[in-house]
């Protein structure tokens, strides 16, 4: 069953209708690339996966045991969230805030999560220092962190590689893939990088309003909207 299952699903942003007729699903496990032009519909799409913006048309089912509250999410980074005054682990354990309900205060096991996760990232030596005074790199790491404590099943992240250097981009984009392969969690990354994305992710979903192309990303090289955008140099 589709964790996500979005059925001729059209949506607008001020007063304009920015993807139209969208049909497309996310399957458990799966690693998915939306790509296109600035504009497209990327980020209205994933606002609209979050619950952020209701569709015009059509619904977005989602299945398998998945909640709304329940998807881990790592925003386009703001100059407010670089500044944020707070301690890594701080940050980290803030994703635990949609499971707690109405308790007061984090549990043992909220606390145990956030500890996993620094630990998966390779981040735990940076527990104690303040979120604004790390890399850019080091800070998506910690934000990556705290959407996986939010999740079990599905990432979804908007951009995480914008204005990183590339080495520490090559590395983002291995650390994700890994994720997704080691914990069976599903990701959906929006990306302008339609070369890393082909290179990484099992499925690419093409948007210039409408759906350019939705597959894995095999197919995409091959089709003739993936061999446009890679530049002709398409894999058989």
């Amino acid at each position: 069953m589709a964790l996500i299952r979005c059925e001729n699903v059209s949506i607008g942003y001020e007063g304009q209708t920015v993807v139209k007729d969208l049909s497309f699903q996310i399957d458990a496990g799966d690693y998915l690339c939306i790509v296109g032009e600035n504009g497209s519909g990327k980020s209205t799409l994933v606002k609209s996966l979050l619950g952020l913006k209701s569709v015009e048309k059509g619904q977005i089912v989602f299945g398998d045991g998945l909640r709304q509250n329940e998807i881990g999410y790592l925003p386009q980074q703001t100059d407010v969230q670089k500044d944020f005054p707070a301690s890594v682990y701080e940050v980290v354990l803030s994703g635990r805030l949609n499971s707690r309900g109405i308790r007061p205060f984090y549990t043992s096991a909220d606390k145990k999560t956030a500890f996993e996760k620094m630990k998966m990232l390779g981040i735990s030596d940076l527990s104690r220092q303040c979120f604004r005074d790390l890399s850019g790199g080091q800070k998506q790491r910690v934000l990556l962190a705290r959407a996986l404590c939010a999740t079990k099943t599905l990432l979804l992240l908007d951009e995480p590689v914008t204005g990183l250097d590339p080495i520490v981009t090559a590395e983002f984009y291995e650390l994700i893939q890994r994720i997704n392969k080691e914990s069976g969690i599903a990701v959906v990354m929006v990306s302008h990088d339609i070369e890393s994305a082909v290179k990484y992710a099992t499925h690419i979903l093409h948007l210039q309003e409408k759906v350019l192309f939705f597959g894995t990303a095999g197919a995409y090289q091959k089709s003739r909207v993936g061999q446009t955008f890679l530049g002709g140099g398409a894999d058989d």
